[in-house]
């Protein structure tokens, strides 16, 4: 009897074998991810909670936190003119320098996806400029942007034509940095150029036959199949379009007369020159939540201009 009831059927047998093999697999899996969970709990989660409590207090780093409620942030959605101003300046270069950054990207990119020589040389060039450094770029564009010895400037005077005080004159210096972004443009034109080649030759083949000119291949075929790459650009390059730092950091530090200060600058103002931490963590959490809330923006209107192929065949 004691026997019988020892031996185990074949299917508790397997289950209890798969059930121990998912254990364990979940184990392993838990160790290995262990280092990134730790770093982001010290690293990123533990500081977001420390800086939330800390945009309720007022903090100059020297004495203990004293709790003051929302008044950080009335005090600045309703009486800081810079944290308005900061805002206006991120806002205006995100939505300007992004869209104009993915279109470069999209032209360079389909312009070397074409069969011509040297093409690994021309690809490796245009892509070398997102590999330098922040403050290497920022030197070299002071120089381009100067207003008695640039480049751009030095052009101009040998036509004829007195150029501006780029960084000097609250006018042009947006605009300069604007230009400055599209320096970056060739890590969207690398990923704009893996997508191109994932688009099916048989349409251009099929356009061809009906005798769709290059324009119209190019709006017609490219442009809907790399919609999706254009989203991801986009959304990435606005995430990071509001978080600018270095560059007007060290070019122009803001001025002149605030014209060039972005969010991040502001924030890093009040937090180690004013030694005013808890309004700079509360300047923090509203940036996270603009971000947040543009993003979600973007995303919502994905569904009228982004075209996914699955989604289409399950129509």
């Amino acid at each position: 009897m004691n026997s019988a009831r020892s031996v185990m059927s074949p299917g508790r047998y397997f289950g209890k074998y798969f059930a121990s093999n998912r254990r364990g697999e979940a184990v392993a899996g838990i160790l290995m991810a262990s280092p990134w969970i730790i770093g982001f709990l010290i690293f990123v989660l533990g500081p977001m909670i420390a800086s939330l409590y800390l945009s309720f207090t007022r903090w100059d780093l020297f004495t203990a936190p004293k709790w003051v409620g929302l008044d950080n942030y009335t005090n600045l959605l309703f009486d800081d003119a810079s944290f308005i101003q900061s805002l206006k300046v991120t806002t205006i270069y995100a939505f300007i320098g992004v869209p104009l950054q993915v279109s470069l990207g999209l032209v360079l990119a389909t312009l070397l996806n074409q069969k011509i020589r040297f093409l690994g040389f021309f690809r490796t060039v245009y892509y070398l400029p997102s590999v330098i450094g922040g403050i290497a770029v920022a030197v070299m564009f002071r120089w381009i942007f100067g207003s008695q010895f640039g480049l751009i400037n030095g052009f101009l005077s040998s036509i004829g034509v007195q150029g501006p005080s780029w960084l000097g004159d609250p006018n042009w210096v947006l605009p300069s940095f604007i230009l400055m972004s599209l320096w970056g443009a060739g890590s969207s034109m690398l990923i704009y150029l893996g997508a191109l080649q994932g688009i099916p030759t048989d349409l251009y083949e099929a356009a061809d036959v009906d005798g769709a000119g290059s324009f119209v291949k190019f709006m017609r075929i490219t442009i809907p199949m790399m919609t999706p790459v254009i989203f991801f650009n986009m959304v990435m390059g606005i995430i990071a379009g509001l978080q600018e730092f270095v560059i007007p950091f060290i070019m122009t530090g803001g001025g002149p007369a605030d014209s060039s200060l972005f969010l991040v600058l502001y924030l890093y103002r009040n937090a180690f020159e004013f030694f005013k931490m808890g309004y700079a963590s509360a300047l923090a959490w509203l940036l996270f939540i603009y971000i947040m809330v543009l993003t979600g923006l973007v995303l919502r209107s994905s569904s009228m201009w982004v075209y996914y192929e699955g989604s289409m065949k399950g129509r």
